[in-house]
């Protein structure tokens, strides 16, 4: 433990506190509500503020998670901490970083050109996927490309996971993103984003970037993450924080709870009667 050092606990949001593309559900909020009483609490994600507040809305209601948490969407590029009262929700900006003000306009619209290439050659391969538009999306300091669309259901995106499982299809094509970007001679880094989609960003963009905000001489930083595997956007954070012990990998939202009542939370309670 870090005795002395304000704990926060970051989370992925997608697949780690809810569901794929769903609603945080209410058990989750009552384990962040008991967390928020011993720690501060970190919304991290590769997602825009947008799918953010779609998500995280109930919990933000909560009076005790609102004023004890963080906002860090596009992998901790934008800050936001979340303010108001009596049901009403806003949000102070702290920090957003640009895309394309980092690599310049050149790179940025190479980047843009070689997904629309990719978006082409994937309509084009017989894998009986649906196409639902919003295709790629500028999040200011992400780029995400959805090969489905951003306009997917739930039916859509279980359509495409059990297309990938069969095809490998995110394999094939992270592989060839890499090399498109690498023979353009763009350097970026390209993740799994959900189950669904690529973010890309610029190196040192990942979720580590949190640490711009949150230094370690103050904080005491855990995280989990449902995607720590090497092509996943939790990987970097995840294998920062491992050999502290407070890493956790989980399989959804359940398991998060869990890991929150009994590591987490146990852990935080005995620094608490410490002092």
């Amino acid at each position: 433990m870090d005795l002395g050092k304000e704990p926060l606990i970051l989370f992925d949001v997608d697949g780690t506190l809810t569901e794929s593309g769903c609603t945080i559900a209410e058990p989750m909020i009552s384990a962040l509500a008991g967390l928020a009483r011993y720690a501060e609490i970190g919304f991290l994600s590769g997602s825009p503020l947008s799918s953010l507040k779609r998500q995280l809305w109930p919990a933000l209601n909560n009076g005790i998670i609102k004023m004890n948490s963080h906002m860090l969407p596009c992998n901790g590029t934008e800050y936001l901490i979340p303010q108001g009262t009596d049901g009403e929700i806003d949000f102070l900006r702290i920090h957003q970083a640009s895309m394309s003000l980092e690599l310049g306009d050149r790179d940025f619209n190479d980047i843009m050109k070689a997904l629309c290439m990719l978006q082409a050659e994937m309509v084009g391969e017989d894998y009986n996927i649906p196409f639902t538009g919003q295709f790629i999306q500028n999040r200011g300091s992400i780029v995400n490309w959805c090969p489905i669309g951003r306009g997917s259901d739930s039916v859509d995106r279980g359509v495409f996971v059990e297309a990938d499982i069969a095809h490998s299809i995110r394999e094939k094509y992270i592989k060839k993103i890499r090399k498109m970007f690498f023979d353009i001679g763009v350097e970026v880094v390209v993740k799994f984003g959900g189950d669904t989609s690529f973010d890309i960003f610029p190196p040192g963009w990942d979720k580590t970037y949190v640490s711009n905000h949150f230094g370690e001489s103050t904080w005491d930083l855990w995280f989990v993450g449902d995607r720590c595997g090497e092509n996943g956007n939790d990987y970097e954070l995840f294998e920062q924080l491992s050999p502290a012990g407070k890493a956790f990998e989980t399989s959804g939202p359940s398991e998060t709870i869990e890991i929150i009542d009994y590591y987490i939370l146990k852990e935080l309670i005995v620094k608490d009667e410490q002092f």
